[in-house]
């Protein structure tokens, strides 16, 4: 089978060795994401929410790179610095997933590569057969 990796331009895929996502076949894997600006700067500093949602718009963008939907998403993961604040990140996962319903999991980390990270999000798709 085919692979098409999608790249997001984040300055650390080079480096670390890594895509945005990755399809093969009808499933797509989206790698942790975390609110990484055109700029390079972290967007929504001490905003979990603002954070989450902008998470969520670079995976989307990368889905439908790979010639998928977030239709097609059927597991996301969300990962947070500190867990009393799981309800802002799941006020922006329902506002892209309410329909959709993916499984989901929130989990609680020790940190990120970057302290202003408070979030990071993953995705597993299926692409149906139409």
């Amino acid at each position: 089978m085919d692979r098409k990796n999608v790249l997001s331009g984040s300055p650390m895929e080079g480096s670390i060795g890594f895509s945005r996502a990755s399809r093969v076949g009808n499933v797509i894997a989206v790698a942790g994401t975390a609110a990484i600006g055109l700029d390079g700067q972290t967007v929504g500093i001490n905003n979990v929410y603002e954070q989450t949602k902008y998470c969520i718009v670079i995976m989307k963008k990368a889905i439908e790179e790979a010639g998928g939907s977030l239709q097609d998403v059927i597991r996301t993961r969300i990962m947070l610095v500190d867990m009393s604040t799981w309800k802002e990140a799941a006020k922006a996962h329902g506002e892209f997933f309410s329909d959709i319903r993916p499984a989901c999991t929130f989990v609680e980390v020790t940190g990120f590569i970057n302290k202003e990270w408070l979030v990071e999000t993953e995705a597993d798709c299926v692409i149906s057969k139409k």
